[in-house]
């Protein structure tokens, strides 16, 4: 993977959220191609129960300060950064006030989801992305972990279709079983249908289900990773049936041979 130009785009990453299936593949998977000689970035929503001082999070000003127009209001883009301690690997935080300051990830109190989860997924897709342009850096892989990073490969093979700094991309999905009951906003569709993508790519998001949001990535990947153990059957089915490269579960201490090898004869 020397040289290798990878993003990692995750919903979570220890050591800023507890652990979790997601949260820990979204740092080993990183800090292993980062071992290989690889070139890796990292981007995650700043949630308001992530400690920014013991974490050591700091306003970057030259990428913040542009607005993100989701379902026709401005919301501005605030970029973080900090480094994880001892891996030398820049992790770089999507915030905004209204969609991340409160003290919780992507329920309430009562385990309830955020009303707003919709609008939050569509702002961090587009503000990674910006993000991203800002940077001027072309990744060769984009990796996408955890439904609340879903839209990000529609954005990119739609809203941002005609961006050169993406062309060569290969996007990746890794498909897990941390999911959630019933649905997102209803209103989802119309306001991913306001950016102008087609209609036919979100008709599925009429349902804002889990197993619809990840059909939607899926559907815009170049190639697939079943990140757990056991997932939905409904997405076992359509991941068969995308005839895309699908890497099969490995075990967390397998896993580097096996996606090593799938990045490189599967995606690139």
């Amino acid at each position: 993977m020397k040289d290798k130009k990878i993003l990692y785009v995750s919903s979570e990453v220890v050591p800023y959220l507890p652990e979790t299936e997601i949260s820990s593949m979204s740092f080993e998977t990183p800090r292993m191609v980062n071992q290989q000689g690889g070139q890796i970035r990292i981007f995650m929503p700043r949630y308001g129960n992530i400690n920014e001082r013991r974490h050591q999070l700091h306003e970057v000003i030259r990428l913040s300060g542009i607005n993100l127009v989701i379902n026709d209001l401005d919301m501005p883009l605030i970029i973080k950064v900090a480094s994880i301690p001892k891996e030398r690997i820049q992790v770089y935080f999507i915030d905004n006030d209204e969609y991340f300051k409160r003290k919780a990830t992507l329920t309430d109190e009562d385990g309830n989801l955020f009303p707003d989860n919709d609008e939050r997924a569509i702002f961090f897709a587009k503000g990674v992305i910006e993000t991203v342009k800002k940077l001027n850096w072309s990744p060769d892989i984009i990796h996408i972990h955890g439904w609340l990073a879903a839209l990000l490969p529609l954005y990119l093979k739609q809203f941002y279709k005609n961006e050169p700094l993406f062309n060569e991309s290969k996007i990746v999905t890794s498909v897990y079983n941390q999911s959630f009951d019933s649905t997102l906003n209803k209103d989802m569709v119309n306001k991913i249908a306001f950016d102008n993508i087609d209609a036919g790519a979100i008709k599925v998001l009429e349902k804002p289900s889990y197993s619809n949001l990840m059909k939607v990535a899926i559907d815009h990947s170049d190639a697939l990773i079943i990140g757990s153990e056991v997932i939905p059957s409904e997405l076992e089915t359509y991941l068969k049936d995308s005839e895309k490269p699908v890497l099969d579960f490995k075990e967390k201490d397998e896993f580097a041979e096996a996606y090593t090898e799938f990045y490189n004869t599967s995606v690139l």
